[in-house]
């Protein structure tokens, strides 16, 4: 039988299966490339057997139209990581303006340290929209009838892919955005400065910029943990709830199948020998904790109830086998930006392997 290495194999997950030995046939066959290609096996049973190539997936004609709008978005992402790693806030010259009230010139000088610091935190708000956008693109074509979420993932490879770009993106924003209080310290002075000015009649100079509405949306954005998270946490609810045609297992299989990709290939140590660098690892342990997150909040009784079709325990064991110093905001996500893990029907054994 020739095999293409596409389709829905569905060949029971054998030990030689899950080593990449074994016979070169149409039922199990493995290719693992430089960035990401893994046989995921959901089940040790049954399961499907395929590889995602998020290394060189190409969009067929069928993806090109959705592709494109999505790489529109993910063209300006590492731009958006690159002014928020260098953003370094205005916190001395808010100090000095606050200590010396009644210095104009300090006053200005905060101001107008402030000012184009509030810009760059407008663009920010503004790209999570469009992220927003472009993920709830990727999701109706990932899961539209009449394939299965497999077969999608399996089909669609270059739109899995860039679902995966999209959840990397967005825990490496909030893990900056976490540890950089710079960012709510300057738009709370802002605001402060903003209302006073108004109750002063003194033309505001960046009022235009971000009016009362947007800072309004804007100041919710940024006091959540893990804003950008949040954003496609809604994003993903809103979709389910508005395509009530498609059944809520197409959207939350789509989801566990790919934090069981990243799994399978992290815990598998023939898959990470072949990684040529560990962003490669850090890419993948963002895109597992991404969509467990997303599952959680979408699936009715979440990631970590018995019945989930993520292997909770086995995902956290891969992220606590990674160096403290590089997960911990992966944990953190875990911890503080899920909806179920403090249920009831949470096991003692996850709980405690979180804390």
């Amino acid at each position: 039988m020739a095999h293409t290495g596409r389709g829905n194999l569905g060949a029971a997950c054998t030990p030689s299966a899950l080593t990449g030995r074994g016979p070169v046939n149409g039922y199990w066959y493995l290719i693992m490339g430089n960035l990401l290609k893994v046989l995921t096996c959901t089940d040790l049973e049954q399961g499907p057997n395929f590889f995602l190539d998020f290394e060189n997936a190409q969009p067929t004609e069928a993806e090109k139209e959705v592709y494109n709008q999505v790489n529109v978005v993910l063209k300006d992402a590492e731009g958006i990581l690159d002014d928020l790693q260098s953003y370094r806030g205005a916190g001395h010259e808010i100090r000095e303006a606050i200590q010396h009230a009644n210095d104009d010139k300090l006053q200005e000088k905060a101001w107008g340290a402030v000012v184009p610091l509030v810009g760059k935190l407008k663009k920010f708000y503004e790209f999570s929209q469009r992220l927003e956008a472009a993920l709830r693109g990727l999701l109706g074509a990932l899961t539209s009838t009449p394939y299965s979420p497999t077969q999608h993932l399996e089909r669609e490879q270059a739109l899995a892919k860039q679902f995966a770009e999209i959840l990397h993106f967005t825990l490496r924003f909030d893990e900056l955005k976490m540890t950089n209080p710079a960012i709510q310290n300057d738009f709370s002075y802002y605001r402060r400065t903003l209302s006073r000015m108004r109750i002063n009649n003194v033309p505001a100079e960046g009022e235009n910029e971000v009016n009362n509405e947007l800072a309004n949306r804007m100041s919710l954005f940024y006091a959540e943990a893990t804003p950008m998270l949040k954003t496609l946490s809604d994003a993903t609810t809103k979709f389910v709830s508005e395509n009530k045609n498609l059944p809520i297992e197409n959207t939350t299989d789509c989801l566990s199948t790919m934090a069981s990709v990243c799994r399978v290939m992290l815990e598998t140590p023939e898959y990470r020998s072949r990684f040529t660098n560990e962003e490669t690892v850090s890419f993948c342990l963002r895109v597992m904790v991404g969509v467990i997150i997303l599952y959680d909040h979408v699936h009715p009784v979440g990631a970590f109830a018995r019945t989930s079709k993520i292997d909770m325990k086995g995902c956290i064991k891969v992220l606590k086998e990674q160096p403290p110093n590089s997960v911990e905001g992966l944990l953190n996500a875990l911890r503080y930006t899920t909806k179920h893990l403090n249920d009831e029907t949470t096991s003692k054994q996850i709980k405690t392997m979180l804390q």
